[in-house]
């Protein structure tokens, strides 16, 4: 089930700007959440991979997606395409993170590219670029 810093999706009473982060390795995923929590305005939500991400959409729609490119039994542009052909979905921004990323698909899709291990500053600054 998708997880979330402090508020639920369904309880977001400021109109916070919403993150949807989508990554299978709980402790690189909990320290971007925390990143994102502590220094910026927006709140984040984590989820585990695409088939939760799916989910998640049904109910709330994100501002952004960040998306890791190596998930369990649906990758990162797979989860993408199947998001940004969601109507509500798709002019949303897209992250991709991954240590070895396609550059072609990436670039057809107007993917932003975040290489692994990730810079918490470059991090924080390209989430800014789209959300402020």
């Amino acid at each position: 089930m998708a997880q979330q810093q402090k508020q639920s999706p369904g309880d977001n009473p400021h109109h916070l700007k919403t993150i949807l982060l989508v990554e299978d390795d709980t402790n690189i995923g909990e320290v971007l959440v925390q990143a994102i929590s502590q220094e910026t305005s927006y709140l984040a939500v984590l989820a585990p991979d695409g088939f939760e991400a799916l989910k998640f959409v049904e109910n709330l729609t994100p501002n952004l997606f960040i998306l890791d490119y190596q998930l369990p039994r649906m990758n990162g542009i797979e989860l993408y395409d199947k998001l940004h052909a969601i109507e509500k979905l798709a002019d949303i921004p897209t992250i991709m993170m991954s240590a070895s990323l396609p550059g072609q698909e990436l670039a057809r899709r107007n993917i932003t590219a975040m290489n692994k291990p990730i810079d918490l500053d470059e991090f924080l600054q390209t989430i800014d670029q789209f959300l402020a």
